[in-house]
Formats: C-alpha cells, structure tokens, sequence
C-alpha cells in the first residue's frame, strides 16, 4: 500500500502562472507521429477517483482493465516516476503520471514562447556577429498528430471527464490502463497476466513514431520491472513497483512493435538508443559567412573533454527547424521530452556553435533537451533522462571523459570567454533541472567520498523538498512556483537573512545578488564541488567568486556531502591571482597569419587564502577557423598549462604558474 512518509507533504503554494515570451518569436508544437490507437469500449470509470491512494489506483485500474499492475507502475514510472505535477503539463503537454497527452489544451491553456536555447547568443568568435533566429511559424492544433493528444482516447475508453484526467491521478492511471489494453488488443494480443507478453504494447504506449525509440522506452520500462522501484512521489508517499529479476519479453513480442526504421546511418548513438540522423547544414549564407558549425577532426585535431547540456527553449518542431537553418546555431544532438527520441545534427568530430564560448565549443559536445528553463511545472520525463543519460555515458566512454560536473556541464556553467560575456551567458537548463538524478542515471551518483576532514563538500541537497523562492519566471520580481531545484543559495553570513553573495561579473560594481532564476552569482547545484572556508552549526562556508558563501547544511538533513581532491591557492606572495574564461596559447604559440588571442581576465580573481577545487589540467588550445574554406584552419597549442576550476557556478581558468596545487585535506578547516 501507500504509505504516509513521516515528515512529507505535498508542495505548496504552487501557482499555474506560466513565462512571458522573451521575444516575438512564435511558438512551435512538438509533434511525433503515432499510429493511431485501435477501438475499445468504454469501461465503467472508478468512483472517487480523487480521494483512491495512488498505489491502490494502480491495483483497482490493473484490475479493471486487464493490464499486470507490475506492466501499469513501470510504464508510469518511465513517463513520470509516478509523479503527478498537481495536474500541471509536462514539456510535450503530458498529464499525471500516466503522461497522457492533451496539447490542445496544454498550448490554449499555457503558452511558451520558442526562441531556442543561443538563439542571442554569440557563436563565442568575435569573427562573427550574433545570430538571431527567424520568426517560427505556430503550429496547427487542429492537426496535432495522435502522440499528442492520448488523452482524448483515454477519456472515449474510461468515460472520464478530460478535466479529471489531466489533473487526478487515479483517474489519469485509469485512462493510462485504458489505453495500454487498446492497444494490446490493437495488435492481436491477449489482456495475458504476464507481464512478459506486454512488450509491444508498451512500446506502443511511448508515442515513438520509430521502433528503435520504441523498443528503448520498452527495454527501460522491463529494465525498471526487473530491477523494482520505490520511491515517495511529489504527494509525499511512497509507491512500490516488486522487482522481477528474471523478466524477459516473451517468444515474439519485439517483432510484435512494428513502426518504421529511423534514419540511423552515420549516427553516433549507443546501441539500442532510438537515434536518427537530421543534419545540419554547412553551407556559405552570402557576405564571407557561413553556416551553421565547423568542420573539424575531433579527437586527432583536439581532444573533446566536456558534454554541455542544454534545454531547448521551445519544442521539439522549433528545435529540429533552428538547427536546420543555416543562417542559425547548431549542437550536435537534441532529446524529444515525449519518448526520449534521440536526433543527431553533426558529427562528433565536428565544432557546433552552442555553448557561447568559443574555447568551450572547440572541445565539447552539446547535448540539447526539449524543455523550459523558466518554466518548472513543464517537466521533464523519465525516458528523456534516462534517454540523455544513455547518450552522454556513451560519448563520455567513447572520448574518455569524466562524468562529473566539471565536464558534463550545464549551459548554465560555461564561463563566458571574456568579461563582457558575462551577463548574457545563458542560464539553461537551470535550477530544476534534476542533476542528482541525472547523475545517478550516468552511473556517477553523488556520494561522500571523506569525513569532514576532507576539506571539500560536494552539494547535494534533496531535490523535491530543496525549494528555495526564485523570482522572474513569469514577470521581473513576481514569485516562481513554489518547486524542487537542485541548487543550494548562498549568503554572506550564516544567516538566511543575510545578504547573497556577490556577483561582480554579473551585476557590476555593486554585485548584488537576486533570487531572480537566471542569476547564477549566488546558488551552488548538486554535483559541483567547493572547498570549505568554515563551519559554524548548521551551516557551511565555502571559497565563491572569491568570496566566503554560507549555505544552510544541517546535519540532521544535509544538502551537500564531505568529499576529498585536488584544490589550487595563489602561490605564496601573490595577494590574488587572474582567472580567465578560455585556456588559450601564449601569444609566441600563434604562428603567421593566425591573430594571437589576447589573454582576457575575467572580472574575478583568486584572492590570497582561498582555496577552489580543480577539475583538471590542460595546455592552451585555440581552433581557428574562421572561414567556409577549411583549408584555412588550424589547431594552435602553447605550453601554457591551465588548471580548470569550480570558481561559482561557472567553471574558469588559472594559470598553473600562478597558483600552487596541493591535496583539499592539507590545512582543510573541519
């Protein structure tokens, strides 16, 4: 049963405001062909539906309509992780835990505006000028295709309201059922009590338009059947899925899915990932520029050491559209929210314009997400998380690199690559964005690594209950809805009523902080690491933009975890040391005919005393190509060596000359 989880309770205080459109950029819908759901009668709908506990709605609606409850709470778990959202819509306007689909409504009821994530930002080259993107076109709801509109079959199968649908969740895992035996007798099968013979069907339910995206969201939900689940879901209790380890899909049922074959040739994608191929153009735009990425051969021209997350800013429709106009941006993969889809737009090898900052470009590979960053009851589901997940571990694997937040970096941690950057650096995925979670599903979970002797505390706070007040999500100052968030704030004294830290890059001179969801001078997120300054009770003092930065860290529920590593500190007889956004050559490493790039310091420096931990060590290294002619291009590298470090929210660079390396335990404050 489900149970009451001692010292829980719903959130609250959430309101159904949405964000104004930034620009006059016009919205556009996702949209995932589905084939359309077979015919079934109506049953009788569940009375009361919205006083049934949620894991006794999975029974009665297991019961009723014939589906293995076990085949019911993975599915659920798979779109929602048994979460209700307090019937708010997710990213494609899906509802409850079932994820039923009602973009009609979700669009009427919600609108957001699409501008894709870089569409003002600047490709990180000076060379060039920004790039803004052309106007993009609405979308047609009258049209929507039948992925995204499951609730309406939902509610013609169980003769529920579509209002009591989208917003209670034993209704919504009703309707959920409904649909998942429709469609197990659309394909002949019988309403079989083994969950083994529901494979296709729940393939089927993903809405995949492909049967490689398909078969991944089926082969997760059997992984999750096989593994079991538990967890208190965003009601505050706790739902139970029984493990059965020995699951396999009976004798038959993979042919059983169907669907087409995705456009996979020359993608780079881990097997079993439901991957295609939707390129981006590189081409000449008229007046010397060119479009949309540089070419390159990564990892023998320069090592690829980072993965950028990014949320798209607009659905899935705007994001294919942007990164196909060559006047526009480009990164090299992009992840539907609906079912995990996975498209590709460049080669590895290759440079996408994504992350703002030139240096960052040259040596990463921008993974994109269809979602809102402002917006954090458009929620994300399980099968994007686990579907970038399953990504980002192949292409950590496959270039060697860490899976750890100083190289699977947010948008939101690039460093902007020279001091007038730094305002306008975008601020996605942003604070509800589940790195814990996330970071669990790359295999790399946030754990203690030392006592408290270690000297370095690893944030981790616990997201649904972590709810700090952001501002600025609808209107400048107006209070966001009240949401977990993975990041922690910091103040100046240990004291929430003390004023935030300061942010000097961000605000100016003065560098006050604000609460505002795209200020990033003053919150810490899970995953990224922070030499300790002091302790006092309940609270943790850490070394942040050269400032000492409290945050509440009690010891009865703490939010960051003790950790041990590498820290740098200026050298001796150094009041402070530079620090800069981009790890270029010295100036003798440019040869003839390639312009040196000028050191440029950031508005941050390290000051005496200070200590922030290092994520690693890298030579100078600039790509330059500033042509469509690749004859032109080349890799300049120096001797310089550079240490990487977490100075706040953004990593930033030092210079190895100017600091001293030396284990975070030596002289670590406890």
């Amino acid at each position: 049963m489900e149970d009451p989880v001692p010292g829980t309770a719903p959130p609250s205080g959430r309101h159904h405001g949405r964000r104004l459109p930034r620009t006059l950029t016009a919205v556009a819908a996702a949209a995932a062909l589905l084939p359309l759901f077979g015919t079934a009668q109506a049953a009788e709908p569940p009375r009361d539906a919205a006083a049934i506990p949620l894991q006794r709605a999975f029974d009665d609606a297991a019961q009723r309509y014939g589906v293995p409850q076990s085949v019911l709470l993975g599915v659920s778990y798979l779109e929602s992780r048994w979460d209700g959202h307090q019937g708010m819509p997710s990213a494609t306007g899906g509802y409850g835990p079932m994820h039923l689909t009602d973009a009609r409504t979700a669009l009427a009821d919600f609108p957001r505006s699409a501008v894709g994530d870089g569409g003002d930002d600047g490709r990180g080259d000076d060379s060039r000028p920004l790039i803004t993107p052309a106007t993009i076109e609405a979308p047609d709801v009258a049209a929507l295709p039948a992925a995204l509109t499951t609730l309406d079959r939902a509610a013609a199968l169980t003769g529920l309201p579509a209002g009591a649908l989208r917003a209670e969740p034993a209704a919504n895992v009703a309707g959920g059922a409904a649909l998942l035996a429709d469609l197990q007798k659309s394909l002949g099968e019988p309403l079989s009590a083994d969950p083994a013979d529901w494979y296709a069907a729940v393939a089927r339910y993903s809405g995949a338009d492909d049967r490689a995206t398909a078969g991944s969201f089926a082969d997760d939900v059997f992984d999750v059947m096989r593994q079991g689940q538990t967890r208190v879901t965003d009601t505050g209790r706790r739902v139970t899925l029984t493990a059965l380890p020995s699951l396999r899909p009976a004798a038959g049922q993979v042919a059983r899915v169907g669907l087409r074959a995705p456009n996979a040739a020359g993608t780079e994608c881990p097997p079993g990932l439901g991957c295609e191929w939707v390129p981006a153009p590189y081409q000449e735009t008229g007046g010397g520029d060119y479009g949309n990425y540089d070419i390159a051969d990564r990892p023998a021209g320069q090592k690829i050491d980072t993965i950028v997350i990014h949320d798209t800013e607009g659905y899935w429709d705007t994001a294919m559209q942007l990164v196909q106009d060559p006047t526009y941006l480009a990164w090299h993969y992009t992840v539907r929210s609906a079912d995990g889809h996975v498209a590709q737009h460049l080669k590895t090898k290759d440079v996408g314009w994504h992350a703002g900052n030139w240096y960052t470009n040259a040596k990463s590979i921008g993974v994109e997400h269809e979602g809102f960053l402002v917006d954090p009851d458009a929620w994300y589901t399980e099968a994007m998380y686990r579907s970038s997940a399953r990504l980002v571990r192949y292409l950590a694997a496959e270039y060697h690199i860490p899976l750890d937040r100083q190289h699977i970096l947010g948008h939101d941690n690039v460093p902007g690559p020279t001091a007038s950057y730094v305002p306008g650096m975008h601020t996605d995925p942003g604070p509800y964005w589940d790195w814990g979670h996330y970071l669990a599903l790359l295999g790399a979970p946030v754990r203690a690594t030392a006592g408290s002797w270690g000297g370095i505390v690893t944030i981790d706070p616990d997201y649904e209950t972590n709810q700090p007040v952001y501002t600025g999500c609808i209107t400048a100052g107006d209070t966001c809805a009240a949401h977990g968030s993975t990041a922690v704030r910091l103040y100046t004294a240990p004291s929430e009523d003390a004023p935030l830290v300061k942010d000097v890059g961000m605000h100016g001179a003065t560098g006050a902080g604000t609460t505002g969801v795209n200020d990033m001078g003053s919150r810490a997120s899970t995953g990224q690491q922070f030499a300790v300054a002091e302790r006092q009770g309940d609270w943790t003092a850490v070394w942040y933009l050269g400032q000492k930065a409290w945050f509440h860290n009690p010891r009865t529920d703490p939010t960051a975890v003790d950790a041990v590593g590498l820290v740098v500190t200026p050298k001796k007889g150094l009041d402070s040391v530079p620090v800069y956004g981009r790890a270029y050559p010295e100036a003798s490493a440019f040869p003839a005919g390639v312009p040196v790039q000028a050191l440029s310091p950031m508005p941050y420096t390290v000051p005496a005393g200070q200590r922030y931990v290092v994520g690693g060590a890298e030579r100078g290294e600039y790509y330059y190509s500033v042509t469509f002619d690749t004859a032109s291009h080349q890799v300049v590298r120096g001797r310089q060596l550079y240490y990487e470090i977490q100075l706040g929210a953004r990593v930033e660079y030092v210079r190895a000359e100017d600091v001293t390396l030396l284990p975070s335990a030596l002289g670590a404050p406890r």
